[in-house]
């Protein structure tokens, strides 16, 4: 396995940056077919071969994926893709 990790401050009110949150799962759910929810101010995902986490905090917030074996060959584009979403929604 292959684990992805990225943290992102900011600024937004707990509210504005669940919100935020919310729209970064959507859009990486669509573009890598992953399936959500929330449970407190985490939020899980996964699919065939991935899984992770979005944890929100004030001030924070942090991306944990865990890759299997077989899309360790995509990493790159996933993690660039989450990167970019995340600077969209948090950056200042």
């Amino acid at each position: 396995m292959s684990t992805i990790k990225i943290t992102r401050r900011h600024k937004k009110s707990m509210a504005e940056a669940r919100k935020a949150v919310e729209r970064v799962a959507q859009s990486i759910g669509k573009k890598f077919d992953v399936t959500y929810g929330w449970e407190g101010d985490t939020l899980h995902f996964e699919r065939s071969g991935v899984n992770g986490h979005i944890a929100l905090a004030k001030g924070a917030v942090t991306v944990t994926v865990l890759l299997g074996f077989l899309l360790f060959a995509i990493r790159a584009p996933i993690e660039r893709e989450i990167e970019r979403k995340l600077d969209e929604e948090f950056g200042d």
